[in-house]
C-alpha cells in the first residue's frame, strides 16, 4: 500500500465511523432538529408571520425559511465534531490517531467531512419540512449548495478547535450556548439588517454568520442585505485561518499529550 493509498484509507476509516454514529442515534441527532425547526415555523412563520406580513417582498415565512435551514447546519456540523473528537480524547484513543502513519491534516480532514456530512443531512430534513409550511423557490442552485457546504465546512472547523481545548463536558457547551446561539439568532435568521437603526445595523456587520445566512439566503430567495462577494470572501478567510489553526493544535498536540 502506498502513501496516498494509506492516507485515503484512513480518512474513509475515520469519516465512515463518523457518518455510522450521528446515523446509528438518528432519533438524537437528526429527529430533534426537524421538530424544533416545524415549531419555528408554526409559531414564528404562521402565528406571528401573519402580523408581521411581507419582508423584502417575501412572506414572512418564506423569508425566515433559509436562515432557520442554514441554522441547523451550523448548529449539527459543529456539535458532531466537538462532542466526537472530545470523546476520542476522553477515552484516549486519538492517541493512536496521533502516532498513526498519517499527517495531521487526514485526521482533521475525516473528522470534518464527518461534521459536514451530519449538517448536509440535518439541512435536507429540515428543507424537507419547510416544504410543508413555504413555497421553497430556489434562485441559485450552485450558490445555494456552496454556501452550505462552505459555511458547515467552517463550523465543523470550529467545533473542532473548541474539542481540542475542551477539558470536561460541560466545556464542549459554553461556546455553542453563550457565543454560537448568539450569534446565530443576530445573524438575520428572523429579520433583515436594513430595518435596524444605523448603530446596530453596523454592529451586525461584525457578525460572521450574517455574511452565511445572507448569501444563503440570497441563493434560495434573491435578496440580500450584504454584497455576496463580500460575504463568500469572509466566509472563505474564517475557513482558511481555523483549518490553518486546527493543523496547527494538532502538530503542537495541545489538548491532546499529557
Amino acid at each position: 500500500m502506498n502513501r496516498w493509498q494509506r492516507y485515503r484509507t484512513a480518512y474513509w476509516t475515520i469519516l465512515v465511523k463518523e457518518v455510522l454514529r450521528f446515523s446509528r442515534i438518528w432519533v438524537q441527532t437528526v429527529l430533534p432538529p426537524a421538530i424544533t425547526t416545524s415549531l419555528y415555523f408554526v409559531i414564528f412563520g404562521t402565528l406571528i408571520g401573519a402580523r408581521i406580513g411581507e419582508m423584502d417582498g417575501f412572506r414572512y415565512i418564506d423569508f425566515i425559511v433559509p436562515g432557520l435551514i442554514l441554522m441547523t447546519v451550523i448548529q449539527n456540523s459543529y456539535s458532531n465534531v466537538v462532542s466526537s473528537f472530545y470523546s476520542a480524547k476522553y477515552q484516549r484513543y486519538v492517541d493512536e490517531l496521533m502516532i498513526a502513519p498519517v499527517p495531521h491534516w487526514v485526521v482533521l480532514a475525516g473528522y470534518v467531512s464527518g461534521g459536514v456530512a451530519r449538517g448536509l443531512v440535518v439541512g435536507v430534513v429540515v428543507t424537507l419540512v419547510s416544504l410543508f409550511f413555504s413555497d421553497l423557490q430556489i434562485h441559485s442552485y450552485g450558490l445555494t449548495l456552496l454556501v452550505v457546504l462552505l459555511t458547515a465546512l467552517l463550523f465543523a472547523l470550529a467545533g473542532f478547535i473548541n474539542a481540542v481545548f475542551a477539558n470536561s463536558f460541560d466545556d464542549i457547551s459554553i461556546v455553542p450556548t453563550f457565543v454560537l446561539t448568539p450569534l446565530t439568532y443576530l445573524g438575520g435568521v428572523f429579520y433583515s439588517v436594513a430595518l435596524l437603526p444605523e448603530f446596530w445595523r453596523d454592529l451586525s456587520l461584525a457578525n460572521p454568520v450574517l455574511y452565511m445566512v445572507n448569501a444563503f439566503r440570497y441563493g434560495l430567495l434573491g435578496t440580500s442585505d450584504i454584497q455576496i462577494g463580500t460575504a463568500l470572501a469572509i466566509i472563505l478567510l474564517f475557513i482558511v485561518v481555523l483549518a490553518a489553526f486546527s493543523l496547527e493544535l494538532l502538530r503542537r498536540g495541545v489538548g491532546i499529550k499529557s
